[in-house]
């Protein structure tokens, strides 16, 4: 009986965790466009509809052209969706708004990520495809908002910190 209770416990706090992610999927985009709102800020509401829709095709088309079967043997398991789409927007609040914004969007999306993994929807390789693309979706098309801006920069000859400065 008590075998029973633990696996009864284990499967209800695995569906919370499924539970939050998918929640946390859908707000972290509303709080990208919500954001842009609050802010008046209508040339970064295009461009996080932008970097999404970019996310969101690349991720369609390989999902269609890869076929990889999920965890629990369902279709379409890379790359997946909901961290491409949760680190889009991580992306998009940290390099339009700052990384005092960008940091807890990150969490956000990192347990996006954690739960597609926990509740078997998803690989670890997926997830992390994922986030890169949209990661790479939001860093091409986001520009920052007004202020000083510091963001770390790399190419096969160095690493360094960029200062920017808009207005």
């Amino acid at each position: 009986m008590l075998s029973c209770l633990i696996t009864a416990a284990t499967v209800h706090a695995g569906d919370s965790i499924e539970t939050g992610g998918d929640i946390l999927a859908y707000f972290l985009p509303a709080t990208a466009a919500g954001l842009t709102l609050a802010f008046k800020d209508f040339k970064g509401t295009v461009q996080f509809a932008r970097s999404t829709a970019f996310a969101l095709g690349a991720t369609i088309a390989l999902k269609y052209t890869t076929n990889e079967t999920r965890p629990n043997g369902e279709r379409y398991s890379f790359p997946s969706g909901h961290s491409a789409v949760s680190f889009a927007s991580a992306e998009f609040i940290r390099k339009r708004y700052g990384w005092e914004y960008g940091v807890p969007a990150y969490a956000v999306a990192a347990f996006v990520a954690y739960s597609r993994v926990e509740a078997r929807q998803h690989y670890t390789h997926d997830v992390v495809a994922g986030a890169a693309i949209g990661i790479a979706s939001s860093y091409l098309f986001t520009k920052p908002y007004k202020g000083w801006g510091l963001q770390p920069e790399a190419t096969s000859k160095y690493y360094g910190m960029r200062l920017t400065r808009s207005w």
